[in-house]
């Protein structure tokens, strides 16, 4: 489709990388397509970081439009491009007074996307477990869900951690996450069977 990737999060190049480049090499009108799912960032956050790019760049950036779906069909591609609207200086960027300060959610679960944990599908762990939140009706302001690189213990993979319980959990893999969101994220009980031991050292 001649069109140039970038990322968002956890993976490059970077979007603002990409878009400084294309303004560098004197491009005048840039198309921003996503490409996604349920579980990564949504068209509003595509938006937002590309008004605080547009922002940040200042005179010369070039127009930056931003289409009004994410692309599922190849066959939808023409019709995003065409319909995509403009960035202007009244668009939202990244300046929520909600991001000036740390999140007040009650749990933050830690997902290893290590070589080893990604190799076993903690993808999938992931991706599940953003869904059984969003069943369960939490959102970022309850559980805060991030990915990482290795946690460790590699042969316990998938492994998901929960904080601020200290909770380890070992070989969560999709179903098991249906478990961790009912038990322990809502119920309040960690799921004794996917438990590992974390043995702090002294000093």
């Amino acid at each position: 489709m001649g069109a140039e990737l970038a990322f968002l999060q956890l993976a490059s190049p970077g979007l603002s990388e990409v878009l400084d480049r294309l303004a560098a090499s004197g491009v005048e009108r840039v198309v921003l397509v996503g490409v996604g799912d349920v579980s990564g960032p949504g068209v509003s956050w595509l938006r937002r970081v590309a008004a605080d790019w547009w922002r940040g760049f200042g005179e010369g950036a070039p127009v930056v439009a931003t289409a009004s779906s994410f692309l599922v069909d190849e066959a939808e591609w023409a019709g995003l491009v065409a319909r995509a609207r403009p960035i202007t200086d009244g668009g939202p960027g990244l300046r929520s007074p909600v991001w000036e300060e740390p999140p007040a959610h009650r749990h933050q679960v830690l997902v290893c996307r290590g070589p080893r944990c990604t190799a076993a599908g903690s993808a999938g762990t992931w991706r599940a477990l953003v869904l059984a939140l969003m069943a369960a009706g939490l959102g970022d302001d309850d559980v805060l869900v991030t990915q990482t690189g290795c946690l460790f213990p590699c042969n316990r993979a998938p492994v998901v951690s929960v904080q601020p319980d200290d909770v380890w959990y070992s070989r969560v893999d999709e179903a098991a996450t249906a478990e961790v969101v009912a038990e322990h994220l809502v119920g309040g009980a960690p799921v004794a069977r996917l438990r590992l031991r974390r043995e702090p050292r002294d000093g």
